[in-house]
């Protein structure tokens, strides 16, 4: 007697026995996957782990106090995102009287490439409007905003003038 008859047509998981058979394996796959340890790797190099951009480091112990007094935030850091096509600006409110002309919806931010002197600005999407926080701010909290980076006009360690308003951050460092 042959498996077929006595499984029946369609097998033992019936009529989609293959993607049921499929799902079952790849769960079971991805449950091992993310359950196995990462790999230790010993360097014999007494080199230190990777950290952020030196020039990056020296902005920031240069610039941030000045930023933090004069417009209530601290400039964490822009960082390429979406494969290049975009820069995402993070910071930090200190204080949120200082920083509230920062979160009006009538300034319109921007980013100036220092090489090729490109204006990029935030992007509107259809449905939810633009890619930047304008919510009343709060004193301690992570914000952003995203800036379009077309052609990826903008590389990684390349020098940016951040402009919102009043405010200008001229020289930072992309990470």
């Amino acid at each position: 007697m042959s498996d077929s008859r006595i499984l029946g047509r369609g097998g033992i998981f019936g009529r989609n026995g293959k993607l049921l058979a499929g799902w079952l394996a790849s769960s079971l796959l991805c449950a091992a996957v993310g359950a196995a340890p990462a790999p230790v790797t010993h360097s014999t190099s007494k080199t230190p782990p990777a950290a952020p951009s030196r020039s990056s480091e020296s902005w920031h112990a240069r610039q941030s106090v000045f930023f933090q007094r004069k417009w209530g935030v601290d400039i964490i850091g822009v960082r390429r995102v979406s494969s290049g096509y975009m820069l995402r600006l993070s910071y930090r409110v200190v204080d949120p009287e200082k920083a509230r002309p920062l979160f009006d919806k009538k300034v319109r931010p921007f980013v100036i490439d220092e090489v090729t002197g490109a204006r990029l600005a935030v992007p509107a999407m259809e449905n939810v409007g633009e890619l930047r926080q304008t919510a009343a701010p709060i004193q301690d909290h992570n914000y952003f905003m995203i800036f379009g980076n077309p052609e990826k006009l903008v590389k990684s360690g390349g020098r940016i003038s951040i402009v919102l308003g009043d405010m200008r951050v001229d020289g930072f460092t992309v990470d």
